[in-house]
């Protein structure tokens, strides 16, 4: 090692002796000052004193706090609204597209003179496929991540998004004009076990 390298260590080496002192005297002094002073006595602010906090929304008048209510009452339903329209849309699509993956929607299309189409027969196919964007599964997580966002992880608002769901999938029967093909009623049954499975998640968490 070179005489600097020596010369730098010895200086730092020195600084961390007179640190280390320092350090030691603090904590001896705070030792110090904790066994003068453990034997005060703190008394509790009383619950009623009239110095304790008092949030913003106390502050507000009778008729601001109806109309915060009023505007939390119109968001929540605006929500729900939300999700009743978003399966309503894609229970609909689901449906329209299992109708065109079936040989009968095109047999029809023939017999009444138009051509078909094997490419977009075979789209259809593939997007009501176990793995496609309109299969139960994938078709289902989307129903259901959407009502998680919106309900923000509050076990309540998930029980009105899984009503806002039902209602959503009875108007979406109701514009299909007749029963939902069974790829549709699959959808709603996975939709339902995701619930349940987060309602049962809901329960361990409380257990533990």
């Amino acid at each position: 090692m070179s005489v600097a390298g020596v010369s730098a260590t010895t200086t730092a080496y020195a600084a961390y002796g007179s640190t280390a002192k320092t350090d030691s005297k603090a904590a001896a002094q705070e030792k110090k000052e904790t066994e003068n002073t453990s034997g005060a006595v703190y008394e509790k602010t009383p619950t009623d004193s009239k110095d304790k906090p008092t949030y913003s929304i106390n502050k507000m008048s009778a008729e601001k706090r109806a109309e915060l209510v009023k505007q939390m009452k119109a968001d929540q339903a605006n929500r729900q609204s939300q999700l009743v329209d978003i399966v309503n849309k894609m229970i609909g699509q689901q449906a329209q597209k299992f109708t065109q993956a079936d040989d009968s929607f095109w047999s029809t299309l023939a017999k009444g003179g138009f051509s078909v189409d094997a490419a977009a027969k075979k789209e259809a196919q593939e997007a009501i496929s176990e793995d496609g964007y309109y299969g139960v599964k994938q078709t289902s997580q989307r129903i259901f991540d959407f009502a998680s966002a919106l309900a923000g992880d509050d076990e309540e608002k998930m029980k009105e998004m899984e009503a806002a769901f039902e209602k959503g999938f009875k108007q979406a029967t109701k514009s299909w004009g007749r029963d939902l093909p069974s790829i549709s009623n699959e959808t709603y049954d996975a939709v339902k076990n995701l619930f349940n499975e987060y309602y049962d998640s809901k329960k361990v968490i409380t257990e533990d």
